[in-house]
């Protein structure tokens, strides 16, 4: 038996402390991956809370036939897309920037080399929010959280083609939009 199987094992059996360690070891991953996919960290900050809330409370449903994490996914991304709907969307991806601060700085270089990679990250990031809802979670999904195929696949509840068809659609409209400010060759 698996780490995992074992905790949710004695969380069903009355031992909520062992669910806290799930949460510990998953709330990092799940939160990068919630936050590059929203745009936004309080969302992201809400949709992970929310996720784990409602992974406890559905616990004795998880059936062991994936991974943990992925059925976790799955979960936090259908809060995902009730928060959205229940919510204004954010004005820009450059307001989200400028509000939660997301890029870090990098002390080691020069202020020159600092600027042209913080520019460079918000490139990538508008360019990133442009991407329709579907292209963008399949590509932080693989390109980010590094997840595989049928794990995306899993979490999102589409067939392994489906998947490589969005993520090769979602490569070529970024490398599109990216073409002419990074100067990325043909």
């Amino acid at each position: 038996m698996n780490d995992d199987a074992q905790l949710i094992n004695e969380t069903l059996a009355g031992h909520s402390a062992a669910f806290g360690r799930l949460v510990l070891k998953y709330q990092d991953r799940l939160y990068n991956t919630v936050v590059h996919a929203t745009g936004n960290t309080e969302d992201a900050r809400d949709v992970v809370q929310e996720a784990f809330v409602q992974a406890f409370l559905k616990l004795d449903t998880f059936q062991h036939s994936s991974a943990f994490y992925t059925w976790l996914y799955r979960i936090a991304f259908n809060v995902a897309a009730s928060h959205r709907r229940r919510r204004r969307p954010t004005l820009s991806v450059e307001y989200a920037r400028e509000t939660t601060g997301l890029e870090p700085i990098d002390e080691g270089n020069g202020p020159t080399e600092n600027l042209e990679r913080n520019e460079r990250c918000q490139q990538v990031r508008q360019a990133l929010g442009q991407l329709s809802e579907e292209h963008r979670v399949v590509l932080v999904l693989r390109e980010i959280d590094g997840c595989c195929y049928e794990t995306i696949a899993n979490v999102l509840d589409l067939p392994i083609g489906t998947v490589r068809s969005r993520l090769h659609r979602a490569r070529l409209q970024l490398r599109e939009q990216l073409k002419e400010v990074l100067m990325i060759d043909e």
